[in-house]
């Protein structure tokens, strides 16, 4: 994984981390960050900024990746738990499957902290700290609406049935669309947050419905999927959302290939997680809520310079 900002110097001989290596420091206390994904550049983006900013306050860091695997998760924690890790950053597998470990984790004295997606218990974690996806849906859906009009079919691609998140933005997006009744859904499928799943489900939405004057979808690596094979297909005046706020999303944003996206503050969230985790392990208490909800940032081609990898700039 890549590192950035003015701290990289710094750490560069901790860059081993980033394949689940930790840095060796043993007077320092470890703090385990587990995420989804290293490959996809939201995760990774939140990835970045915890381990930057942990390193800077002197931690020792280990990050991994479960890969929306539970079982693997399971691993991955009870690793944090052999090394004694005195605080974990979990963007985890699943909002009813990840409990267990996670209070696993709490009795072995670890200092949890959720970012990204919660879980459906409380009182656990120190922390839940996610950004409000179903506000940022329904900023997209109304944008969504600006571009196509009122009238019209329209296709949307669903984000992965098990993650809460995808639940929760199509809800979100229906909050607005439904209360348009010239507005006629013709197709939803799910493409599991997959650009190449995404072309071939737009692909065959294209060929089945002519008609199709839109494409909403549950984030940007599907959106970009879509954005390709409309352009394949020769099709114009189809406009495609997206939803978290990628540099590809806001790049095709300005290139005007992309309507919209909704930004999820991901490097926000998680130098926000580091810093509550400090703050408790050096006083005992977060000072805040457990369960924190942070709002999503509408960008469209009027505000889309305003926005690089996954936070605002200016």
């Amino acid at each position: 994984m890549i590192l950035r900002g003015p701290l990289i110097a710094g750490i560069l001989g901790c860059l081993a981390s980033f394949m689940g290596i930790a840095c060796h420091h043993p007077n320092r206390k470890l703090m385990a960050i587990i995420i989804p994904s290293q490959d996809n550049p939201y995760f990774k983006a939140e990835a970045d900024a915890a381990a930057v900013r942990a390193l800077s306050l002197g931690y020792r860091i280990r990050v991994d990746a479960h890969n929306d695997d539970a079982y693997r998760q399971d691993n991955l924690i009870d690793a944090a738990i052999a090394s004694n890790a005195a605080a974990l950053i979990l963007d985890n597998a699943g909002t009813d499957a990840s409990i267990s470990a996670v209070r696993r984790a709490a009795k072995a004295g670890i200092a949890i902290f959720l970012i990204d997606r919660e879980i459906t218990a409380t009182g656990i974690a120190k922390a839940q700290i996610i950004s409000d996806n179903d506000q940022g849906a329904r900023l997209v859906a109304e944008e969504f609406v600006r571009a196509i009009g009122t009238n019209g079919e329209y296709g949307e691609l669903l984000g992965r049935e098990s993650d809460t998140n995808a639940q929760i933005r199509t809800r979100g997006f229906h909050a607005v669309l439904d209360k348009y009744p010239g507005l006629k859904l013709v197709s939803a499928q799910s493409a599991n947050w997959s650009q190449s799943e995404a072309f071939q489900r737009t692909e065959t939405m294209l060929q089945a419905h002519a008609k199709i004057v839109g494409i909403i979808s549950g984030n940007d690596t599907m959106a970009m999927g879509a954005v390709a094979a409309v352009k394949s297909s020769g099709l114009k005046d189809i406009r495609v959302t997206g939803f978290d706020g990628s540099p590809n999303a806001v790049q095709a944003i300005r290139s005007k290939e992309l309507q919209a996206t909704a930004l999820q503050p991901a490097v926000f969230i998680a130098r926000m997680a580091v810093d509550e985790a400090d703050q408790f392990l050096r006083t005992g208490s977060t000072g805040k809520r457990e369960k924190q909800i942070i709002a999503c940032d509408l960008v469209t081609k009027l505000n889309a310079d305003n926005y690089q990898d996954f936070e605002k700039i200016k």
